[in-house]
């Protein structure tokens, strides 16, 4: 792995970071939980970097506590060497990911130069961003991709005046092999996350997930975070696995139902008439229906030019893999 030196001669810097207090109401989840942990963050930040840092005080944790989605806390932000670093865990697909993080370094920006003027002739310096995306869902998903802000815009003409590109790293056991590798703690949990994925599949979700942990206890994996979390783990991963499940569930239904209605309107009257009808009756269910309507399309089209990878389609269109793969399969069969 490549080194990453550090510069000695970094300047302090005088922003101002204010901790709102958390709100108990709000779920944690165990990969933030595992990761807060500043040794194992610096583990996780080398292995992403290819770097050899070794004192975690280095992390400048900043963390907005009061950042909520979805009934869950945002993951982990923090700044190493003038950088600011926004990591999160996601374990279903979500092309939002972009918009998201806009608005979270928005908040970072804020907090940073409070009480600065920004009317002054001075330069106010911020740190650089980095996001990145780890993602750990049971669709199919290659290695490393990127999500682009500008991909959400609509009618964009000529090069986007503003972007943000976020960092997609599959870590489901398998995949990103050195990465993996460089950081044990990373590699241990996706250990524990397919254990419980493979029990619930033959067990109440309760019993799959108490099963999952005293076995990766027994075996050595996460073993001492896990029998000294043992309560907090289970708690909070019942309530990941059952969010995932039903996030999951939502998402095929609008799938179905964008597909079919693409269907019936884009054969009927075009793909232009096929979109409005999507904005128009889609958007009460919400943002949904025109979206999938307009990804299935493009995503036939770039199909037809037989010039991108499926990767690369699902990427773009934000289309899970595995749908692109059947698409595409779809336009096989009637091409022949």
């Amino acid at each position: 792995m490549a080194k990453c030196k550090r510069n000695r001669n970094k300047t302090k810097r005088n922003f101002t970071v204010k901790t709102p207090t958390a709100n108990q109401n709000y779920k944690d989840t165990v990969f933030r939980m595992l990761f807060s942990d500043r040794k194992n963050l610096l583990s996780l930040y080398n292995a992403v970097n290819q770097s050899d840092y070794n004192n975690p005080d280095d992390l400048e944790i900043v963390t907005l506590e009061n950042a909520i989605y979805m009934g869950m806390k945002n993951d982990l932000a923090f700044i190493m060497d003038t950088n600011l670093y926004l990591y999160e865990h996601q374990s279903t697909y979500n092309p939002n990911m972009p918009l998201r993080d806009l608005f979270y370094i928005c908040s970072e920006y804020q907090k940073l130069v409070d009480k600065k003027s920004l009317y002054s002739s001075t330069l106010q310096k911020i740190p650089a961003p980095n996001f990145i995306e780890f993602y750990n869902g049971s669709t199919a998903a290659p290695d490393c991709t990127e999500l682009r802000l500008s991909s959400a815009f609509e009618h964009l003409s000529g090069e986007p005046k503003l972007e943000l590109i976020v960092t997609v790293l599959n870590v489901n056991v398998g995949h990103n092999a050195e990465l993996m590798q460089h950081c044990n703690t990373l590699n241990e949990y996706a250990q524990y996350v397919a254990k419980v994925r493979h029990y619930a599949a033959d067990m109440s979700l309760d019993q799959a997930v108490e099963r999952a942990v005293d076995e990766c206890v027994r075996e050595g994996i996460l073993a001492e975070f896990l029998t000294r979390n043992r309560n907090e783990v289970i708690s909070m991963s019942i309530f990941e696995y059952d969010k995932e499940l039903e996030e999951k569930k939502l998402r095929k239904a609008e799938y179905e139902a964008g597909f079919s209605e693409g269907e019936k309107h884009g054969h009927a009257a075009g793909f232009s008439e096929g979109e409005k009808h999507g904005h128009e009756a889609g958007f009460s269910e919400g943002e949904k229906y025109g979206i999938e309507l307009n990804s299935i399309e493009t995503a036939r089209r770039m199909l037809q030019l037989q010039e991108f990878s499926l990767e690369k389609i699902a990427a773009i269109t934000g289309m899970p893999f595995d749908e692109v793969k059947k698409l595409h399969a779809n336009e096989a069969r009637s091409d022949s």
